[in-house]
Formats: structure tokens, C-alpha cells, sequence
């Protein structure tokens, strides 16, 4: 049997999937939109070619709420490879320059590392799709021009040192959004003197969802054709489960399905304890029956008014 004999299960959410090394994501991303008979599926998050590991599906009605998970950190298994630097700070570039590791210690390298925990400033690497006046650097680079650009400040939560074999340190990063891993090794290798670059990276984490979770391209297939792939996709209820929980009465849940905005009055109850309100806070709104109906804000004139931003239910049936 085919793929396309297949049956084609409807689903709305996030699926995890063991990126291979040699994809890319978007061809995650086709070969599981084709899996799934044309559905509605990005991604949550770029993976390298070169890199393996966690990369979220959104599928369906989960392509709606992207703008709520970019806030995820992430966790990576990193190795750097110490004494040799490319062009492009990763293993897929060619090497500028070699220097010996032999004289660097281990509390050396413990404190390069010490000096990029917390919040830090990070430049954009050449090699990525960042754009400057609408370029992205990638095209520079391969035209062989350096671009001048801002340093970001990005967060790393934690980093640890699992291991020192010869000139390769394998790390583990857990970072904030917009962390290129790479220019973090890169610089560690500039700290110590000797240079360095990305080895080899696996993502092992974003927000909740977990490498121990996650299902290979073949597995997506072999799931699809026996008709359990459903069950390995996380609901839009549970991957929003950082937003407070508003259940309305059903006046409100009629209203919210259409996009029109309710108040604060037509609250019943607060999932999980109590709130405190703020203005703008963007929260889910569930009816009676626990059905996620849509995720709304709090008006920024009030904490009494929700605007309905993405309407993830048409109906109350």
C-alpha cells in the first residue's frame, strides 16, 4: 500500500519528530504534509541539515497558534570541536585556520564556559537567514561579502560540560529563542584562544515537548498507514498549557466561535486557581465542557474586555 492509500486522519496540534541529518526542514515539512494528504503543516522552530533532533510539527488548526510557542527555549546535546575555525562556525564549512589544543586544561575550558551562562550578547553569523535591508546574510556570505550587523541578546538558562575528549567538548545548552549554538561555540573557541566550531548538534528539547517523544520520518509513515499517527500528536490545548485557562458560559462560547469579543463577567471559572490579570495577557478560552474554543487577550484599555485573536473552534456542537 502507498502512502496516498492511506487514510488520512484528521488532526489538529503539534507533532514531534527525530529530524535525520541530511534534511532540511522543509522537507520535514513535505514529506509529512504529502503523509498526511495535503493538511495544512510548518514547522516550529529551523533545524540545520546538518543537525538532528526535535522538530515540531504544526499541524492543521496548530499552524494558527505558531506565534505562540516561539517563546519555547530549547535544549541542545552540542559537541565543539576546540583548535579549528570555518567560515561558516559549523562542521559543513571550510577550515580557516588550525591551532593546537594540546596546552588547554580542563579548568580552562570550565572557565571559557562559566563566561556565557546568563544573558548575553550574540552576533548573527553569516551563514544564516537573517536579512539586512531585506538580504539575507546566507546570500552575502556566498558572494563572499562580510555584512556589518547588531549583536542580539539572548539568554542561556544553562550550560554544562558532559564531556572533554581530546579537542571535543560535548555540551549541554538549554537557551533562549533566537541562540545560534554555533557563534556560542565559536566564541567559547575565541575565549580559549584556539578557535573552535559546531561539531555536531541535537536538539533535545523545545518547550515542553521532548526528544524521547518524537517520531522519525518512517515512523510518521508506518503510524499513518496503520492509523494511530493521532495518537502521537500533542492537542493545541496541551501545547498552549502556559496560557491561563478562562471558562465562559455558553452565551460567551457562541460569541468567541464567532470572533467577537466578551468580558470579564461571562468568566465562570479560572482552570487550575487563580489569575492575576494583566493587560494584553493572552489566554485560552474553554466552554463548559472543556473544549478549547479559542485563544483570546486582555484588552490593553482593561483587564475586563477579551479580544478573540485565534478562533480554534467554528462551532459548539
Amino acid at each position: 500500500m502507498t502512502v496516498t492509500d492511506a487514510k488520512c486522519e484528521v488532526m489538529d496540534g503539534v507533532l514531534a519528530v527525530n529530524k535525520e541529518a541530511g534534511w532540511t526542514s522543509h522537507d520535514v515539512v513535505a514529506k509529512v504534509r504529502q503523509v498526511l494528504g495535503g493538511a495544512k503543516v510548518g514547522h516550529g522552530g529551523t533545524l540545520d541539515p546538518a543537525a538532528t533532533g526535535l522538530l515540531p510539527l504544526l499541524i492543521g488548526k496548530g499552524t494558527r497558534i505558531a506565534e505562540y510557542l516561539v517563546h519555547w527555549d530549547k535544549e541542545y546535546r552540542a559537541q565543539l570541536r576546540l583548535g579549528e575555525t570555518t567560515d561558516t562556525l559549523d562542521a559543513t564549512g571550510i577550515i580557516l585556520e588550525r591551532q593546537s589544543t594540546e596546552h588547554l586544561t580542563h579548568g580552562a575550558i570550565c572557565e571559557a564556559v562559566s563566561k556565557f551562562r546568563g544573558e548575553i550578547q550574540q552576533m548573527p553569523p553569516m551563514y544564516s537567514a537573517v536579512k539586512v535591508d531585506g538580504v539575507p546574510l546566507y546570500r552575502s556570505a556566498r558572494a563572499g561579502k562580510t555584512i556589518a550587523r547588531e549583536a542580539r541578546t539572548v539568554i542561556i538558562h544553562a550550560l554544562e560540560i558532559l564531556d572533554v575528549a581530546g579537542q571535543d567538548v560535548t555540551l549541554r545548552v538549554v537557551c533562549s529563542k533566537g541562540t545560534y549554538v554555533r557563534t556560542l561555540c565559536a566564541d567559547i573557541g575565541s575565549v580559549l584562544g584556539v578557535g573552535g566550531h559546531l561539531h555536531a548538534l541535537e536538539r533535545t528539547r523545545v518547550g515542553p515537548l521532548t526528544l524521547d517523544r518524537t517520531l522519525t520520518v518512517n515512523e510518521i509513515v508506518r503510524c499513518q498507514r496503520l492509523g494511530e499517527l493521532a495518537a502521537h500528536v500533542s492537542s493545541l490545548d496541551e501545547v498552549l498549557c502556559d496560557l491561563p485557562a478562562l471558562v465562559v458560559d455558553r452565551r460567551a462560547a457562541e460569541r468567541v466561535c464567532h470572533g467577537a469579543p466578551i468580558g470579564w463577567s461571562n468568566v465562570l471559572s479560572v482552570k487550575d486557581g487563580e489569575i492575576q490579570r494583566k493587560a494584553e495577557m493572552p489566554v485560552r478560552l474553554h466552554d463548559d465542557n472543556g473544549r478549547l474554543l479559542a485563544v483570546g487577550r486582555l484588552s490593553p484599555q482593561g483587564v475586563d474586555r477579551i479580544t478573540i485573536e485565534k478562533v480554534l473552534a467554528t462551532d459548539l456542537r
